[in-house]
């Protein structure tokens, strides 16, 4: 009998996860587990890392609590665990801080500290994964989770868009760096998205601003399990020949 073949088929592969203990990153967690993957989940939050690991199927995670603000502790933290649990056929930052302030009344270190976690913390992550003995030997794949805000401005959030838009500088650079070893990069770029996140930023709004936000996405707010699905894809078989992508998963916000 002719084995099946099925491109988002993840068993015998290891992927690490940042930001795993809420919102888009617990729910790719989830799926990437539900597709016989092996995870290693990272954040700060410790309760929330064991909430997300007792909600993955399948045996062999891992989960790494660290601080990503410490940059110099991400690249032993990713090896120690390649060493303990295997090498890791991918990688997704979806770690993230908000910086939503009008530029007149942004602090300084509030914006520092959301490059720190949105972006240097991905260029830490990616030079961890792709050393020879972190990455698998046949490659593997990292997302970035970007936002809508890296490729459309809004009021407000010029710092957080910074901070998204050099995630996309980041990944078709090393898209190109990383090809000759079969390593992709890509990114995923969430519209508004139901997470604990959102649910902060909403909770300053009047109506009639929540009524804007969800006018524009003709689709509606999406679900993590949105973004986790497409990260999914980025990271399977069936995303081989995709990299350097920023794939906005948006529910159309961004077709205006």
């Amino acid at each position: 009998m002719t084995a099946v073949y099925h491109p988002f088929d993840m068993q015998r592969r290891r992927i690490l996860v940042t930001g795993a203990a809420s919102g888009i990153g617990r729910a790719t967690c989830v799926a990437l587990s539900q597709l016989s993957a092996r995870v290693s989940a990272v954040d700060i939050d410790a309760e929330g890392l064991a909430e997300t690991i007792r909600q993955l199927a399948g045996d062999g995670h891992s989960q790494i609590q660290l601080d990503l603000t410490q940059l110099d502790q991400i690249a032993p933290a990713v090896t120690k665990d390649a060493a303990a649990n295997g090498s890791l056929s991918g990688a997704v930052h979806a770690a993230g801080l908000p910086c939503v302030e009008p530029i007149r009344l942004l602090e300084p270190d509030a914006y520092r500290r959301a490059l720190i976690v949105n972006t240097e913390a991905a260029l830490s992550l990616a030079r961890a994964f792709q050393r020879k003995d972190v990455c698998a030997p046949d490659g593997g794949a990292i997302v970035f989770v970007s936002s809508v805000m890296g490729l459309v401005g809004s009021p407000g959030s010029a710092a957080y868009s910074m901070s998204k838009a050099a995630l996309h500088g980041l990944a078709r650079g090393l898209a190109l760096e990383l090809a000759p070893r079969r390593i992709r990069v890509n990114c995923v770029a969430p519209g508004f998205v139901n997470t604990p996140m959102f649910a902060r930023l909403a909770g300053f709004w009047d109506p009639q601003e929540r009524a804007r936000v969800e006018a524009d996405h003709p689709l509606g707010i999406g679900s993590p399990e949105d973004i986790a699905n497409a990260i999914c894809f980025l990271l399977s078989s069936a995303g081989r020949w995709i990299t350097g992508c920023i794939l906005p998963v948006d529910g159309g916000y961004t077709a205006k």
